[in-house]
């Protein structure tokens, strides 16, 4: 019977996952609309960066200065830009490079996130004592003036940008985890682990976390569309994702200024897919808060 229920075990945790998604699915269609409109941009995004080899219909860094400055037509449906690159194309491609930017740093500041909140706030003392004076110092500074230091030292790049909204927004946020693990320790739950002799491991793993799981979905959904927004701007100063790689922010900027009257398009749609990624972000963002916390129910 051994390996039978070992083979079945398996496949019951699958199927009970997926029904439990399901479940959490059409919850969200028909308590929060916006947030499943929401869901439905992000994952459009994500499948659109995914595919891009396939959607794109011309090569996003390949110039034909013949075709300079074409308005929307049937072979180039988003127009050209002032180097004869394909637009459409490179908003395809701009998807990819900003869904990458922001999964990555996202998850970079979801783990900065879990090991200074809990630590500092299951630990205290001079831990605790310590840590938040360095997050004090960190704060004491305008954001975007520690990300340009960051990226001129590290150098222009896409793994420098990653690394620096990861610990950027990672150290901002982890006071929100740090406060629900402090409120945590107040509950009785807790004390009775802690009197029954429980592991500290195993209170982290098994009381703290579950417990946190709604604040820390929420900050990884409303920032992921954040980073979008910090990539596009710090692109738009030359500090983003260098050339040739396509890049929303650096085509509303450097690229689509000089043509504003001229070739509006350069600028209007890499500026509507920012627009919508964020606001799909932001929604679920938004319906995940008011699903998750029993006090917004």
């Amino acid at each position: 019977m051994a390996p039978t229920r070992a083979i079945e075990l398996p496949k019951a945790n699958l199927m009970a996952s997926q029904i439990w998604l399901a479940k959490g699915a059409v919850h969200l269609v028909r308590r929060k609309p916006l947030g499943a409109i929401g869901a439905a941009f992000v994952l459009l995004m994500l499948l659109v960066g995914i595919f891009a080899p396939l959607l794109a219909t011309h090569d996003p860094i390949e110039a034909n200065a013949s075709i300079r400055l074409l308005s929307p037509n049937a072979t180039y449906p988003l127009g050209t830009d002032n180097y004869g690159f394909d637009i459409y194309s490179r908003v395809i491609w701009g998807a990819r490079v900003s869904m990458t930017v922001a999964s990555l740093a996202t998850g970079l500041t979801v783990l900065l996130v879990l090991l200074v909140g809990v630590s500092t706030g299951y630990f205290g003392g001079w831990w605790d004592m310590a840590v938040q004076r360095i997050v004090d110092t960190a704060l004491a500074f305008p954001g975007l003036l520690i990300m340009l230091a960051m990226i001129m030292l590290m150098g222009t790049s896409m793994a420098s940008l990653i690394i620096t909204l990861g610990i950027i927004l990672g150290i901002r946020y982890s006071r929100v985890v740090r406060a629900a693990v402090l409120s945590i320790k107040e509950l009785q739950y807790f004390e009775s682990a802690l009197a029954v002799g429980c592991s500290r491991l195993r209170i982290i793993t098994y009381y703290i976390l579950p417990n946190i799981f709604g604040p820390v979905m929420v900050i990884a959904t409303l920032n992921w569309g954040n980073i979008v927004i910090m990539e596009s701007n710090l692109s738009f100063l030359g500090f983003g994702v260098p050339p040739p790689d396509p890049s929303w922010g650096r085509m509303v900027s450097e690229e689509a200024r000089p043509f504003f009257e001229r070739a509006p398009w350069m600028a209007l749609f890499p500026g509507i897919a920012i627009s919508l990624t964020v606001f799909g972000f932001n929604m679920l963002g938004d319906a995940l808060r008011d699903l998750l916390d029993p006090r917004l129910r």
